[in-house]
């Protein structure tokens, strides 16, 4: 009984990482009632602190999310990772089947990215099943996986199969990040690098190609490549709106619900462009503070990796720290007009559920991890 109670104690844990997100997540719904704040909603009949009940409900369950996943030992998801990448495979196919409307900018053709309404996005549960899944996968294999019909091909199949049914949504912004994630872990558990150029080149063609078969990214693409800024008020509108807003804060920011590209002039602020808001309001000091945090969370989650004696261990942490990573800088990347336009949230201070839920649930699983680091247990 008593080896059970300390099996789930939070001893072990690392607790700079835990405390960094909570400051992230504590930051994160201040600026989400900062941003939502000059939305429309009285006109609606609702209260303007709407969004952050909201927010402040999914942070709750996240919260709880990451205690479970931290107080489970991470072997555990090893011995259900097949089937959880089942499922996660068969909710996106069933999505298929499911149809939505366009984004309010109209460029988004017909799809369905949600279930239950717009209250669950699958696909932020199944980053964390592909991570889980391919920690388990490349683990099993070892030294084999330099081999390129038992390592790459298999590999490429199995990425190629997973972001083909996230594309189809289509979201290929979350397919990005899947791809970019599993390429990281591939990485570290010892691939080849000529596999990863030859990868590289092939996938990179493949996604072109997808992406200039859709009319709506290569939009997106062509208008970054002729410079969003040149068109201020078409295409290039809402890249154009984020840099004006960080422009306007200057060093110091506008001060804390001060903004004025929230009050209609900037889509999606609490979501899509809330690193803007946040440079606006906050200035140049308040976008190093965030990313510095960031930074933070990318030196705890690598340290507890590299600290990790098992292999899925390793990976599971490698995983999770690449994935945070890759959509806080692509979210980033688009505020500042450094890559196309696409929307993403930022971990942890964007508005929405299943992000806020689901990167929760990863830093609880690399909670887990460095439990089992600090105990000193080679499994």
């Amino acid at each position: 009984m008593l080896a059970r109670l300390r099996a789930l104690s939070l001893r072990g844990i690392d607790y700079p990482l835990l405390l960094t997100v909570a400051v992230l997540l504590v930051l994160g719904l201040v600026m989400v009632y900062s941003a939502s704040f000059g939305l429309n909603m009285a006109e609606e009949g609702r209260p303007t602190t709407t969004f952050l009940v909201r927010q402040a409900e999914w942070a709750a369950i996240g919260a709880l999310a990451l205690l479970v996943m931290a107080l489970i030992d991470y072997q555990t998801w090893r011995r259900w990772s097949i089937p959880i990448m089942a499922a996660a495979l068969v909710i996106l196919i069933v999505l298929l089947f499911v149809r939505g409307g366009g984004d309010a900018q109209g460029e988004q053709p017909t799809a369905q990215r949600w279930l239950l309404g717009n209250s669950v996005q699958p696909s932020e549960i199944v980053k964390l099943a592909v991570i889980i899944y391919v920690a388990d996968w490349l683990a099993s294999k070892g030294e084999k996986i330099r081999q390129l019909t038992y390592g790459m091909v298999p590999f490429a199949i199995l990425l190629g199969v997973i972001t083909g049914l996230i594309v189809l949504q289509p979201n290929f912004s979350t397919a990005l990040i899947i791809v970019c994630t599993a390429v990281a872990m591939f990485f570290v558990a010892g691939a080849d690098i000529r596999q990863l150029l030859i990868g590289g080149l092939v996938g990179g063609a493949s996604l072109g190609g997808l992406v200039r078969m859709s009319g709506y990214a290569w939009n997106r693409v062509t208008t970054f490549i002729n410079d969003p800024l040149r068109d201020p008020l078409g295409h290039g509108y809402q890249t154009a709106q984020s840099v004006y807003a960080l422009q306007a804060g200057g060093f110091f920011g506008v001060g804390l619900g001060n903004s004025a590209q929230k009050m209609g002039a900037l889509y999606a602020a609490h979501t899509d462009a809330i690193f803007a808001i946040i440079g606006e309001e906050l200035g140049l000091i308040g976008t190093m503070f965030i990313i510095a945090l960031y930074a933070i969370v990318a030196y705890r989650g690598l340290r507890i990796a590299m600290r990790c004696s098992d292999p899925f261990g390793a990976l599971l942490a490698t995983g999770v720290t690449s994935w945070l990573m890759f959509q806080a800088l692509l979210h980033m990347g688009v505020v500042t007009a450094t890559v196309p336009f696409t929307g993403i949230t930022l971990p942890f201070l964007s508005f929405g559920g299943s992000s806020l839920v689901a990167s929760l649930a990863g830093v609880g699983l690399l909670l887990s991890v460095s439990r089992g680091v600090q105990a000193g247990r080679v499994r």
